[in-house]
């Protein structure tokens, strides 16, 4: 529904295309080389159901329990989706929606009505994603993550009726070098992770572009982008922490990550692109 209201209001835009744009010839739009350049809003889904998975004796499997000396589950507080805004009782805020830009160089071919073409882009956007587990001491312990920069190559294709405007859908491979952080109160233990990480995977979307000139075009377009990252770790060793303590019984340390390998976002920009 959001990407069919985005092209509802291009469509409509298509009926105001400014009178000193009337003598182009339509027949050689949208064929051809471009640059664009945009921004919009990146919006980060809090994603239900995520927790935090555990490997206590460290042979590369999650999802064991962390427990006390009682054998009780150190983590039955439960988890959140978001970043902790306090040690105890799964308080959370939002993910983080933000403001994204990039630019983009592509190259159309137009066959009568049907246009086919490729797109390289590059940009960032400031959207984070955080997942939150809660243990009994009480403490929290907090992952997040957002794409220092991303990329993708994608095809699309779209129908052009006439009168300068272009309507698409588009799809390819995505890359983000993602920053990943993680933060606790638990002052006792250990923490190492291994930082930065890359993730790899997909977009698909769809969108309108409108001719105001021979050579500039204004588009509105929406994407979704779905990112694997499947390697950040934190482990959890001694500090100061006593034998007895859960993250050490089995073994002197436990590993622990996300369960959920997936960095989802939603896209609406708006683009400016100059046709050669």
């Amino acid at each position: 529904m959001k990407t069919l209201s985005l092209l509802a209001v291009l469509a409509a835009s298509t009926v105001a295309v400014p009178a000193f744009a009337q003598d182009r010839d339509p027949s050689q739009d949208f064929d051809g080389p471009y640059i664009s350049i945009g921004g919009g809003g990146t919006l980060q889904g809090s994603d239900r159901g995520e927790t935090v998975v555990f490997d206590t004796n460290r042979d590369g499997t999650y999802g064991d329990q962390v427990t006390t000396v009682g054998g009780a589950n150190a983590f039955s507080t439960g988890f959140c989706n978001g970043a902790a805004t306090s040690s105890a009782n799964l308080n959370c805020r939002n993910d983080k929606d933000g403001p994204e830009y990039f630019g983009r160089l592509g190259f159309d071919k137009r066959m009568g009505n049907f246009v086919l073409g490729a797109v390289i882009e590059g940009g960032r956007s400031v959207a984070r994603d955080s997942v939150t587990a809660f243990s009994t001491t009480p403490a929290s312990y907090t992952f997040s993550r957002e794409a220092d920069y991303q990329a993708n190559a994608r095809l699309r294709a779209g129908y052009t009726p006439g009168g300068g405007a272009l309507f698409y859908v588009t799809g390819g491979g995505a890359y983000a070098r993602l920053d990943n952080r993680f933060s606790t109160s638990n002052g006792a233990n250990s923490f190492a992770d291994n930082g930065k990480t890359h993730g790899w995977g997909y977009t698909a979307g769809g969108g309108a572009e409108v001719m105001v000139t021979n050579n500039i075009a204004v588009g509105l377009e929406y994407l979704y982008t779905d990112i694997k990252d499947d390697d950040f770790v934190v482990n959890v060793g001694a500090g100061t922490a006593p034998p007895t303590n859960p993250f050490l019984l089995n073994g002197g340390g436990t590993d622990m990550k996300r369960s959920s390998d997936n960095f989802r976002t939603h896209s609406v920009r708006g683009t400016l692109s100059f046709r050669f």
